[in-house]
């Protein structure tokens, strides 16, 4: 092609993207995107003399390269004409064989192809956002949902990505724009006779809407705990059972287990799926600072249970892990009892009379257990389950926040609309429930964008 037949490529003439979108490596099917003005084109060239397939419906057809004339392929071709496909634009996919020969055949044709170049990361779901496909949450929600290993995670994207997020978000700003709308018509017809009840509407609407953002934001932060997972400190004097549990969790041994004290000394994490949860467990040092000396290996102790404390402090449950057999090494350990403790009392098998050696509160979730003898422990872990799914369960009604971008744009809203209340002029008021709809905007992406783009989409995978 010489440099007359050259096509510029401008944003509003985009080049045609192509990626593996399937898993890469062996595989009985890999699918090959492309999305383009020029999808169709390519489609043709691969297809030689044969029909090209029909929008929306699936063609069995063999693929060709056009430098050699070999087939590449027997494959399923689906095409979809725009604006009715995932990016907006027209788009074919190849449903080929998952042979990494094939792969690197087919990814080599296209890039041969008239205007035609490999996808950069995220890139089919950031043209699907430009053309107005999806919104930015529904984008992330996405990228959620690829990641989910668990089935609350899976829970959680399918809502924000079927809109949850985005309809709770676009309906706080649409109030808002109706209170702006009371205070610009006072600010433009400064003269008329407005009527009292309409302006008397602005400050409590916008009052009531700052209460629900607020208490939406006052959610312990279970949608982001969801995403990366929630994090339980197994925490408790040495012996009392921390490492044992953690193997039993694991149904692995991750750690060691000796009657020595101190045998534990840095943090161990483990991930483990509980009912659908994602849970990082965290085994820690030992709780025993009266009994550590000046030694080195002391010292090395001592660092260990300050990161211990460390975790406690950070963990969205605190197992204290009691042990039964010596109600007099817990002291330590009873200090870190507050609303995210949860009391395991082990080695029940050891004692002779079922008693509450620790004077534990009624209100704090308490089990008694025996991990070398196997008692309790599913009865354990069911409840341990149930207090999991109530303090982080998906609420279709009102969807998790689930991301730390929109915590911080929710918090500039809320502060925006409790500068707003306190304005005496209706010019300044506005001026603020105008940055407070600006700074739900950017959540779903209506205003400022642009600036967001590349950190959204810097962690997809290249095919998606």
């Amino acid at each position: 092609m010489n440099d007359d037949q050259m096509i510029e490529l401008t944003p509003s003439n985009p080049p045609t993207i192509f990626a593996l979108s399937s898993a890469a490596g062996k595989a009985g099917v890999s699918i090959i995107r492309v999305s383009g003005a020029k999808s169709w084109d390519s489609c043709a060239t691969l297809l030689k003399q044969a029909k090209l397939p029909i929008a929306r419906q699936t063609k069995l057809a063999t693929l060709y390269n056009p430098d050699t004339g070999q087939a590449i392929d027997s494959a399923m071709i689906i095409g979809f004409k725009a604006p009715n496909s995932f990016t907006g634009e027209d788009v074919v996919e190849y449903h080929c064989h998952g042979s990494q020969a094939i792969i690197e055949e087919m990814l080599e044709v296209l890039s041969a192809q008239d205007g035609h170049r490999l996808a950069d990361h995220g890139e089919f779901t950031r043209r699907a956002f430009q053309n107005g496909q999806i919104d930015l949450s529904q984008a992330e929600a996405i990228a959620d949902l690829i990641d989910a290993e668990t089935k609350m995670q899976k829970e959680q994207a399918l809502l924000q990505m079927g809109g949850a997020l985005s309809d709770l978000y676009n309906d706080w700003a649409a109030r808002l724009t109706k209170a702006l709308a009371y205070v610009e018509t006072i600010i433009d017809f400064p003269d008329e006779d407005i009527p009292d009840s309409q302006i008397a509407q602005a400050k409590p609407a916008v009052k009531a809407l700052n209460a629900e953002i607020t208490g939406y934001l006052n959610d312990n932060r279970k949608g982001e705990r969801l995403r990366s997972g929630i994090q339980i400190a197994l925490i408790g004097a040495p012996n009392a059972g921390k490492s044992s549990l953690i193997n039993i969790l694991a149904k692995r041994d991750v750690a060691i287990v000796s009657e020595m004290a101190g045998t534990t000394r840095d943090v161990l994490e483990v991930h483990l799926n509980l009912g659908g949860y994602p849970v990082i467990v965290s085994d820690t040092a030992g709780l025993r600072p009266s009994d550590i000396g000046t030694s080195d290996q002391d010292k090395i102790e001592s660092e260990g249970m300050r990161r211990a404390l460390v975790k406690a402090n950070e963990a969205d449950i605190k197992l204290l892990i009691l042990d039964a057999s010596n109600d007099m090494a817990h002291k330590e350990t009873l200090e870190l009892l507050d609303d995210n403790a949860v009391i395991l009392i082990n080695k029940i098998d050891a004692i002779e009379t079922d008693i509450d050696l620790f004077h534990v509160k009624q209100d704090v979730p308490s089990f008694k257990i025996s991990i070398t003898q196997n008692l309790n422990i599913e009865d354990f872990l069911d409840n341990l389950t149930k207090i999991i799914a109530q303090r982080f369960h998906v609420s279709r009604e009102t969807p998790n926040l689930t991301r730390n971008r929109h915590r911080q744009h929710l918090n500039e809203c809320v502060s925006s609309i409790e500068t707003a209340l306190t304005q005496s002029q209706p010019e300044l008021m506005a001026q603020d429930l105008r940055f407070a709809v600006n700074a739900l905007g950017r959540i779903t992406g209506r205003v400022d964008v642009e600036d967001l783009l590349d950190v959204i989409f810097k962690d997809f995978c290249i095919g998606k």
